[in-house]
């Protein structure tokens, strides 16, 4: 495929309504000082129990949620189905912090691989480690020279089988599942913990996934270190590659902590080693399997044509592109016309936990140059192509 300008195609699945909200959410997102004002009235009227989970449920949670709960999800799944593009069920709730509540996310999470069991409607499930564990253990068990009590040594442990109990059911019911990355100063633990689960249950194919943003300057040559292990202990390793999205909180803590910063110089550098990174995958899918996650259109297209350049089928299930509901249909809804593998993440979960998943979207989306206007423009053209002006 040459471009992802067809806006029928991309908007094909969306009624007049469906546009005129996305238009009128994208502009309020383009305007940063809105924004900012919108988060300050929001957290405002829950903080005082204003009646406004309606109007939040009709609006923002629309655009970018499935529902608030895995079966509310339903008509959005069969929606994104029919036009050929999979569902990730992403339970976004955040800032949990006790054993109770690690322990209610992985049954979460076990619930969403039961619901993608033998539906390829649903083709993965995916969690964050920070939706089960503390950040403080994860923090203290980065840094290998510092020994773990006991105590944490345990807690550690329990960590590590929550991860295993997702896993595991991944596994047993063939549904992959992807472990998000985060911080760089948790990273590590993740990286660790998940290089586990493969050599556990990725032998015969890609189950478990490991996350690399490829905005932090080291995540190539780590790559191609991860891809050796993986041919010398006999498993497969399943990447999801993303650019990122802990740029800013990372730059302040490598100032402040006085030490240099793991973020590249600048987005051309990012850009570079991602689809360096896309093609180092591609050259070794034979023991891979890839998850390209990003809304850039110019790495989308490129990663179609190492696809045709290397002879690989279009819908090879070992290699999916991914954007998020809500943002970047034209990329989407095109790919899975040319029969590309495509899925969205969507989001779902209660509005008042899933809320500050919503507003950290609505920042990443005014702080991504390009993002909001490219996403504004194809609405408008798509309007006018309806209305025949």
């Amino acid at each position: 495929m040459n471009s992802f300008e067809n806006t029928e195609i991309a908007f094909k699945s969306k009624s007049d309504k469906d546009l005129s909200r996305a238009y009128w959410l994208f502009k309020i997102i383009g305007n940063p000082s809105m924004v900012s004002f919108g988060k300050s009235a929001t957290n405002f009227a829950i903080k005082t129990h204003l009646p406004i989970k309606g109007i939040i449920k009709k609006t923002i949670f629309k655009q970018f949620c499935g529902g608030e709960t895995i079966n509310e999800c339903d008509p959005t799944i069969q929606t994104l189905g029919k036009f050929g593009v999979g569902t990730i069920l992403d339970y976004s709730v955040e800032g949990k912090t006790t054993v109770e509540d690690f322990d209610y996310t992985v049954k979460e999470i076990v619930a969403t691989i039961e619901k993608a069991k033998g539906n390829p409607m649903i083709p993965f499930a995916v969690f964050k480690v920070t939706g089960i564990s503390r950040f403080g253990i994860l923090e203290k068990a980065n840094d290998l020279s510092t020994p773990l009590s006991d105590a944490e040594q345990k807690e550690f442990q329990e960590v590590q089988h929550r991860v295993d109990i997702i896993c595991k059911k991944g596994f047993e019911n063939n549904v992959p599942v992807f472990i998000d990355a985060e911080e760089t100063w948790i990273q590590e633990s993740i990286d660790r913990i998940a290089v586990e689960m493969m050599k556990k249950y990725n032998k015969e194919k890609a189950i478990v996934f490991n996350t690399a943003q490829m905005y932090r300057h080291d995540r190539y040559d780590y790559l191609v270190k991860e891809i050796e292990v993986a041919r010398q202990g006999n498993y497969h390793l399943g990447i999801k590659l993303v650019r990122g999205a802990y740029m800013e909180k990372e730059r302040k803590r490598a100032e402040e902590k006085g030490y240099p910063s793991p973020i590249q110089p600048d987005k051309a550098a990012s850009d570079r080693d991602f689809n360096k990174a896309l093609e180092l995958i591609v050259d070794n899918i034979d023991v891979m399997a890839l998850c390209a996650g990003t809304h850039n259109e110019e790495s989308s297209l490129y990663l179609t044509q190492l696809i045709e350049k290397k002879g690989l089928k279009k819908d090879d299930n070992r290699l999916f592109f991914a954007q998020l509901l809500g943002m970047s249909d034209h990329i989407s809804y095109n790919l899975a016309h040319d029969s590309y593998k495509v899925a969205k993440y969507v989001p779902y979960g209660p509005i008042k936990e899933v809320l500050p998943y919503l507003l950290r979207r609505a920042d990443e989306n005014t702080s991504v140059a390009g993002q909001t206007s490219r996403e504004l423009s194809l609405l408008i053209r798509e309007r006018k192509r309806r209305s025949g002006k």
